[in-house]
């Protein structure tokens, strides 16, 4: 079975109908999956497209089914985060398997912005929306815009948002800062993401709590903006205090900065001080020494994302999904206090 070789081109919905012996209007009730069509029919052209590479055009598609086979990603940050290039790899190869593309509008957080990002995807004629954002007030502002497609949220929250992805932040932040106590630390400092980041916010109530629930004394948490930058100087603050065994890092970017402080500084970790972050990005295993962290499947949130538009998509009914449980990552920087340098 061949296509007419006579022009280079790529085949069309007309050789599909002539190979498989019927009419263009029959392969395109086919690709719309019509329930009109037989069996067999069905099947014979649609082992001519596979056959012969057919791959029909999205746009004239939409045209016939006023789907437009297309999710929208608003990204309310433009910070290329390893968590969220993860996500959106996650959630492009979900849509792509399930015969969908994605249009990103990635845009900074204040409310205008937002609004005219939405209004851009939703204009694009999209048929839902994935919406990460890092910040409260990009979600109160989506409640207020009441859109009338599919929404999903990359929450991180333990607030009930209905539709909805998290990893529980909050969970993550007790295990790093459990994990501290339960090797003997009881003075711990915590080096905090912005106050209003969400993920921030929630890790630093869990350290709270979990050092409450311990009765330990609470450091004033070090609010800082996620970058190894912003830890090498509260690295150099730090190095000077001789009144805490163990800090926290709310990113694993901060860990590295402050390793670097320290390591100039002449402080040995674990020997002196423990150290854990959090996100577990590909490089924490080879910092120096290898970071202990919280490990977040981003991967997976992208995944759970697309699967949750495509039950709404089908009308499915609802089932809330649980938050996705982070992992404590053992590593080389943390120990007992006064624990065996590396060498």
């Amino acid at each position: 079975m061949t296509v007419d070789s006579s022009a280079e081109r790529a085949p069309n919905i007309r050789d599909v109908a002539r190979l498989a012996g019927v009419s263009y209007q029959t392969v395109s009730r086919v690709l719309n999956d019509s329930p009109s069509l037989r069996p067999e029919t069905r099947q014979r052209v649609l082992d001519v497209i596979d056959e012969i590479g057919y791959r029909p055009n999205q746009a004239a598609r939409a045209l016939v089914t006023s789907k437009s086979q297309s999710i929208g990603v608003l990204i309310a940050t433009r910070a290329a985060t390893y968590g969220v290039q993860t996500m959106m790899f996650a959630i492009e190869a979900a849509a792509r398997d399930a015969g969908y593309g994605i249009t990103v509008a990635t845009t900074p957080s204040d409310d205008q912005s937002v609004r005219d990002a939405i209004d851009q995807i939703v204009g694009q004629g999209v048929e839902a929306v994935v919406v990460v954002a890092p910040q409260v007030r990009v979600f109160d502002l989506l409640a207020e815009v009441r859109l009338r497609i599919p929404c999903v949220l990359l929450d991180s929250t333990r607030r009930d948002l209905g539709r909805s992805i998290a990893v529980d932040q909050f969970e993550g932040a007790r295990l790093a800062t459990r994990h501290l106590i339960g090797l003997g630390h009881r003075r711990i400092v915590h080096l905090a993401g912005p106050r209003d980041w969400i993920e921030a916010e929630e890790r630093m109530q869990g350290y709270l709590r979990e050092m409450g629930d311990a009765d330990l004394m609470i450091e004033p948490p070090i609010l800082g903006d996620w970058t190894a930058d912003f830890g090498y100087l509260a690295g150099r603050e730090l190095v000077n205090r001789h009144d805490f065994t163990a800090v926290f890092c709310s990113s694993d970017l901060m860990a590295l900065g402050l390793l670097h402080a320290f390591r100039e500084g002449g402080v040995r970790v674990p020997g002196d001080i423990s150290v854990i972050g959090f996100d577990d990005v590909p490089e924490a295993a080879h910092y120096w020494p290898p970071l202990t962290t919280i490990r977040q499947d981003f991967a997976e949130v992208g995944r759970r994302a697309v699967a949750l538009i495509l039950s709404e998509l089908a009308g499915e009914a609802h089932v809330p999904s649980p938050p996705i449980r982070p992992q404590l990552v053992l590593r080389s920087s943390t120990g007992a206090p006064g624990a065996q340098q590396l060498t």
